[in-house]
């Protein structure tokens, strides 16, 4: 519950900053002298709402999302004694980490993965791909188990789901502040919202959502050493780094996890150039650095 109003309330401080600051830099007064009758503090909201509305929403199905995404089958009841460990090392993690026993699954996938979701740290999932199971040693399983639980004990979706939901606010702000001044200013309609105004929201839409995807990224990136070092806290800093050895091993296979659920697995894939300021996980080689100089 507390995150959720830590949410809203940060919700609520972007709007009344964002409106405070537009306010003293007279981006108001510019906008009607260019002939633009917008305005800015009712706009602010409207995107405000629509942009933290998608993202909580998001946030709530998660679970269910990720269950039909990934075909994850939900262990109740324990038909083997893998299963039945898998549990037991779960309640154990879940213990220590402080938060209350996830729903465990796992996914039918080959390669080696797992994923952490939920709303809250209290109401989460932890799901392990088959691969993952059948290749990896019981101290690298419980090493990526542990690292899951970090990402649910640190709040991690909600974290997540929050600076998705500002940089949705802002992507659709600028870009209506974008498309009106394009359709008043150098189209010069006078009449309502021309053809113009339309096709220059849409286009600034698309570029500010890269640009806001690189941001929300990095934040992801950041999160992956927090997860580790909780995962190392949890199951020891050489299983850990055991784990990602093994997943290093594992690079060239390929990644089918659903792009919703990239930034909550434990292995995000590899990219080059440009293409890494897009990934939700650091290269597996500055994880184990990390680790490694954690001692």
């Amino acid at each position: 519950m507390m995150r959720i109003l830590l949410f809203l309330a940060t919700n609520l401080a972007v709007v009344l900053i964002a409106s405070i600051t537009l306010s003293l830099f007279g981006f108001n007064g510019f906008m009607a002298a260019n002939g633009v009758d917008l305005n800015l503090n009712q706009l602010l909201i409207f995107c405000a709402v629509f942009g933290f509305a998608g993202s909580l929403f998001s946030l709530f199905i998660s679970k269910w999302m990720a269950k039909m995404s990934t075909s994850t089958q939900i262990i109740s009841q324990p038909r083997t004694r893998h299963e039945q460990w898998l549990l037991q090392t779960v309640e154990q993690l879940s213990r220590e980490a402080g938060i209350k026993m996830p729903e465990v699954g796992i996914f039918p996938a080959y390669e080696a993965n797992a994923f952490a979701t939920g709303w809250n740290k209290n109401d989460a999932l932890v799901a392990v791909s088959q691969g993952l199971l059948e290749r990896f040693s019981p101290d690298e399983v419980k090493a990526v188990l542990a690292h899951e639980i970090g990402h649910v004990a640190n709040g991690d979706m909600v974290t997540l789901a929050l600076i998705q939901g500002v940089v949705n606010t802002f992507v659709m702000f600028f870009a209506r502040i974008i498309g009106n001044f394009v359709d008043k200013v150098i189209f010069k309609n006078e009449e309502g919202q021309g053809i113009a105004y339309y096709v220059a929201t849409i286009f600034a839409e698309l570029v500010l959502g890269i640009l806001a995807s690189a941001i929300v990224m990095w934040f992801s990136r950041k999160r992956e050493f927090r997860a580790d070092d909780a995962g190392a806290r949890l199951a020891g800093t050489s299983a850990m780094i055991g784990a990602l050895q093994r997943l290093r091993a594992e690079q060239g296979l390929p990644v089918h996890m659903p792009d919703t659920l990239n930034a909550f697995g434990i292995n995000g894939g590899v990219k080059q150039g440009l293409a890494r300021m897009f990934m939700s996980h650091p290269p597996l080689e500055e994880r184990i650095d990390a680790l490694r100089r954690r001692g």
